[in-house]
This record gives C-alpha cells, structure tokens and sequence, in this order.
C-alpha cells in the first residue's frame, strides 16, 4: 500500500468516531472547560472542524496558512460546516497528485512560516492532532452531561 493510500485509509477510518464525538457535545453545556487555560468544547471543535478544512486546501494550494475564525455560537453551526466540508476534504485529498504530496508545504501562521514540511508530513501531522483534540473532547462529555461514543472499542455509554 502507498503512503496516499495508507493515510486516506486511516483518514477516513476515524472519520465516523469524530464527528460521533461532535454530535455528543450538549449546546447548553457546550462553554465547558477542563481547566480555565483549556479551550471549551465548542472552541475544540471549531479548532477540529477548521484544521481538516484547512489542510484539504492548504495540499491543494501547496500553502497551509492558519487564519484565526471566531467560534461558532451553536454545536449545530459547527456539526454542520463538519457535514458540509468532510467529504469534500476527503475527495481533494484524494485527488492530489503525488507530486503534491511529497514536496514541502509551509505552514503559516500570522504571515510568519513556523514550519515546513512535505504534505504526508503534514497530514499525518494533522490527523493526530485532530485524534488528539478528539480525544481531550471526548473527556470533556461526561462532565457535560453527555455520553461517550464508542471511538477504538466499547464505551461504558453504550452498554458494550
């Protein structure tokens, strides 16, 4: 299996238990922080949502340039720019040429490049950190009043 193959297999193998983890974030309880430095969860799942987007273009664009975008006020408005924007990422990245996937794509943030990378670097680099931030939310739900989904085995919520 190639390395395009390989990260679009485990791209979209994790793709149902996060957007699991989104649906599960009660909006009355959604200003919920662990800690007072943490992000609360929406702020998570904002964070979430504008990472895969941004690496769906940033491959595409051969520039990956993080522009801070307010968080949404609902769980709604985020689950829904998820469900707008997940497969069209996936068919992008799908789509891109090999040459595009090996060379060396900067990351940008407030015009300053803070690192270069080749684009599998990247989006490795990004798929952990998106399962990282899943599951730092996911620890977040049951404090909210919610339950947690089953993500790599069963989930005591779930009666498994």
């Amino acid at each position: 299996m190639d390395q395009k193959s390989l990260f679009l297999k485990f791209w979209e193998k994790e793709a149902p238990a996060t957007r699991k983890v989104l649906e599960r974030i009660p909006q009355d309880r959604s200003d919920y922080r662990a800690d007072p430095k943490a992000r609360n969860a929406r702020e998570i799942a904002w964070l979430m949502v504008r990472e895969e987007i941004l690496l769906g273009d940033g491959l595409v664009k051969g520039r990956l340039e993080w522009i801070e975008e307010p968080t949404p006020g609902t769980v709604k408005e985020i689950l829904d720019t998820y469900d707008r924007h997940h497969d069209s990422v996936t068919s992008r990245l799908r789509d891109l040429a090999a040459s595009q996937w090996e060379k060396d794509i900067p990351f940008m943030f407030q015009g300053q490049e803070v690192m270069k990378a080749s684009g599998y670097e990247n989006a490795w680099g990004f798929l952990f950190d998106l399962v990282h931030h899943r599951g730092q939310l996911s620890t977040y739900l049951r404090p909210m009043g919610s339950t947690v989904p089953a993500i790599y085995g069963p989930s005591a919520d779930e009666g498994m």
